[in-house]
């Protein structure tokens, strides 16, 4: 997938002034979409599997993001994520989301592959300009 792909859609996600509660709360409504569309291939346990095994790898550039415990009610986790997620400098924030992202949806592609990670979750991202303006070409 294309980082910058990624972090367009979580800046776009953010809203025009972004501060660490929006980037927090784009971080999860993208991850909700991802969730979306990954389930019904994967199921809940293969989401739930990479985003933890995405979150321990992304915490050890970013270790305020490494959870305590195990916790395997998704919901729990993903709310004190975003409480974490919003105590940071924005910066920070749209860094460590941007690494998280980044991560699960490399580990996903080296499972499945590149080219049905992209068709899977190519409705989630934001696309560039000039990929919207083909798009609406054809």
């Amino acid at each position: 997938m294309h980082h910058e792909t990624i972090r367009r859609t979580l800046v776009q996600g953010a809203g025009d002034v972004p501060n660490s509660n929006s980037i927090a709360e784009a971080t999860l409504s993208t991850w909700h979409q991802v969730a979306v569309r990954l389930v019904p291939v994967i199921g809940t346990r293969g989401v739930d599997a990479l985003f933890n095994r995405s979150l321990h790898v992304t915490s050890k550039t970013y270790p305020w993001l490494a959870i305590d415990e195990h916790d395997e009610n998704v919901a729990i986790l993903l709310s004190g994520l975003q409480a974490r997620i919003a105590t940071r400098e924005s910066i920070d924030a749209v860094e460590a989301c941007h690494a998280l992202l980044v991560n699960f949806t490399e580990l996903l592609a080296s499972l499945i592959g590149e080219s049905l990670t992209k068709r899977l979750l190519i409705t989630v991202w934001v696309p560039a300009p000039a990929e919207s303006e083909q798009e609406n070409k054809t």
